[in-house]
């Protein structure tokens, strides 16, 4: 692994045990994050996205749980003669609610999620929902606190802070809650940012703008984000690197030039296919590219490749048999699909 890594999955399974059966969300996730860089993570709702965000910060909901696998968060601990010292911590050997993952969480990882209302209290001003993350995990006074939250609202970009850092969340628009949050995810400058489909709830104008920001918070802040998406020209326009998933599995990983110019897998290729593009002919417009068929549901997973089913590309007897193995096809680029095993 690269000296630069920041966090590692490896063989991630997260199941869920309901009723109705065993769930499994994740089943058996391997990525990594580099220090600095965007990370997109893409695919349809159901496939794994949020619970692997939530894996990572130890907040998965009951009944679910992590079953298997390693989760190592690279955490510096020092810097000397232009070397970096880091402290290789097991997050999944952590209990979710002690003190070390409570601290690591917030000051060295942290989440915006998709809806800010479901995240922010609406009896507190934002000013004391950030203070309380900033003297939870930082050494200083409330009045060094409130000057904090002030600096990390004009930051990002709220108009008059001074003021507005007294409102509740329900005087504020959609686009400034949604700013709030990430204020408040960065008070402690965290080392990774995992955003959770951050403008799902905002008109186009502001999405953009909301994206602008955080591009460029990244770039000035030097920390990493997991950006979790269903759209992917968010992809193309935020990320360096892109793993896509599929009913608990990443099924294809490279960067963002390889995955819209030569994608290899059959799902990758047609989300792709699925996107509306300029200088098409008004009727080719009128109608997109679908997917056929739905996913599954995450306890009833097909035998074989899971996405067989759906596959135009699938081979009898073989997808619906046998489970894929995850290839490299070339450095950088590796894919979890039969049709590439020699």
């Amino acid at each position: 692994m690269l000296d630069n890594t920041l966090l590692e999955v490896k063989q991630l399974k997260t199941y869920f045990f309901l009723d109705e059966g065993t769930a499994r969300a994740i089943d058996g996730v391997d990525f990594y994050i580099k220090r600095g860089e965007i990370l997109g993570v893409v695919g349809e709702s159901g496939c794994g996205k949020s619970v692997t965000a939530r894996s990572i910060l130890r907040i998965v909901p009951k009944p679910g749980k992590i079953v298997e696998g390693e989760i190592t968060l690279h955490r510096v601990v020092g810097k000397q003669n232009g070397s970096t010292t880091t402290d290789l911590v097991k997050l999944t050997e952590l209990d979710p609610m002690g003190s070390l993952m409570r601290s690591l969480r917030g000051s060295e990882m942290a989440l915006v999620p998709q809806e800010p209302m479901s995240s922010l209290s609406p009896v507190h001003t934002i000013g004391n929902q950030i203070m309380e993350a900033i003297l939870l995990h930082q050494k200083v006074s409330k009045a060094e606190a409130r000057s904090k939250t002030i600096e990390m609202l004009d930051l990002v970009g709220f108009p008059k802070p001074q003021q507005r850092v007294d409102s509740y969340p329900y005087q504020l628009s959609g686009g400034l809650r949604q700013r709030a949050v990430i204020a408040m995810a960065l008070s402690c400058h965290p080392s990774l940012l995992i955003a959770d489909e951050p403008t799902t709830a905002l008109d186009v104008t502001t999405e953009a703008q909301i994206l602008k920001l955080m591009r460029s918070l990244q770039s000035e802040l030097g920390m990493a984000i997991m950006y979790i998406t269903h759209n992917l020209g968010v992809v193309a326009q935020m990320c360096e690197r892109v793993i896509v998933m599929y009913m608990g599995k990443v099924v294809e990983e490279a960067d963002v030039d390889m995955i819209f110019h030569n994608p290899m897998h059959p799902y990758t290729s047609a989300l792709l296919r699925s996107i509306p593009r300029l200088g098409q002919k008004t009727r080719d417009r009128l109608r997109l590219e679908s997917i056929r068929g739905t996913v599954p549901d995450p306890y009833s997973i097909p035998k074989g490749c899971s996405f067989h089913p759906r596959c135009s590309k699938r081979i009898r007897g073989v997808c619906d048999q046998e489970e894929p193995p995850n290839i490299q096809v070339e450095p950088g680029h590796r894919v979890r699909c039969l049709l590439y095993k020699s």
